[in-house]
């Protein structure tokens, strides 16, 4: 589609804003070379951009970008380079969800046990509040085995729209992240800067609870306690202060995030 001077001003705000971001993921662990963020464009909502196939941490410049289509997550330019073999986790939740603005997919270590281990992960503090969003109280866990067709590589990507349709079903009942069994997690958000934010409150969260479980086994062991007592989570009403509370103070961490990539001299943004 044909931009005029106003939208081309703005198209280019949000590719500098997407490059900061992954920078500003990598920087803190929430990416490394793999996992990836997208945004939805913002005047065409059958288009979503990414970079190509590259570390998050290396994306430098507009060139680094791919435009695709919803519908089927190809590229709207035929000769474009490669991307990324997952963005159908992208697609499919752009297409099911009109809402969804920004999406991140991580492996972050911290959040890989509790999607092989039946605890579930729950929201320990307030910048997490977020977690306890949807039914459940806690994220769901998919597990792509449950929808490999005969002729899927069974190695966990999602690497077709069958098995993005099915992450994307996750998030139906207003959860705004997924686990991915043995793989990591998917987040949704309105924006770049609070789909960011979840992202990296989740990976904490995740440090925290894993933290005070070992802390609460021990205590019990050594205290001789026969019953360890629950840990006590936010309840529902409290998840969703927490949660809009995060929405409304998201730029106020995104500035500083920003500012330390800018800072350390790693990464490049020409956009």
């Amino acid at each position: 589609m044909e931009l005029d001077d106003t939208q081309r001003i703005v198209l280019a705000a949000q590719y500098r804003k997407f490059i900061d971001g992954c920078h500003v993921l990598h920087y803190h662990g929430v990416l490394d070379a793999y996992g990836h963020l997208s945004f939805r464009h913002p005047f065409d909502p059958q288009v979503f951009v990414m970079s190509k196939f590259i570390a998050p941490g290396t994306i430098s410049s507009p060139d680094d970008l791919i435009e695709y289509h919803v519908s089927n997550a190809e590229p709207l330019d035929p000769s474009s380079v490669k991307g990324y073999s997952e963005r159908h986790i992208h697609s499919e939740l752009y297409k099911r969800h009109a809402h969804v603005q920004a999406v991140i997919h991580s492996h972050a270590e911290s959040v890989i046990p509790y999607t092989i281990s039946n605890v579930p992960l729950r929201p320990c503090y307030h910048m997490a509040g977020f977690l306890g969003l949807g039914e459940g109280g806690c994220p769901a866990v998919y597990d792509a085995a449950d929808y490999f067709k005969e002729d899927d590589i069974p190695d966990m990507l999602v690497r077709n729209s069958h098995l993005g349709e099915a992450l994307a079903t996750c998030f139906d009942r207003g959860s705004v992240v997924t686990l991915m069994r043995g793989h990591g997690l998917t987040v949704i958000g309105g924006g770049i800067e609070e789909v960011v934010s979840r992202a990296m409150y989740t990976m904490k969260n995740a440090s925290i609870q894993t933290a005070a479980l070992t802390m609460q086994t021990a205590f019990a062991a050594q205290s001789g306690q026969g019953k360890q007592a629950g840990l006590k989570f936010l309840n529902d009403n409290e998840s969703e202060a927490s949660a809009d509370m995060l929405k409304w103070s998201a730029q106020r961490p995104w500035k500083l995030w920003v500012r330390e990539v800018e800072a350390c001299g790693l990464y490049l943004n020409s956009a």
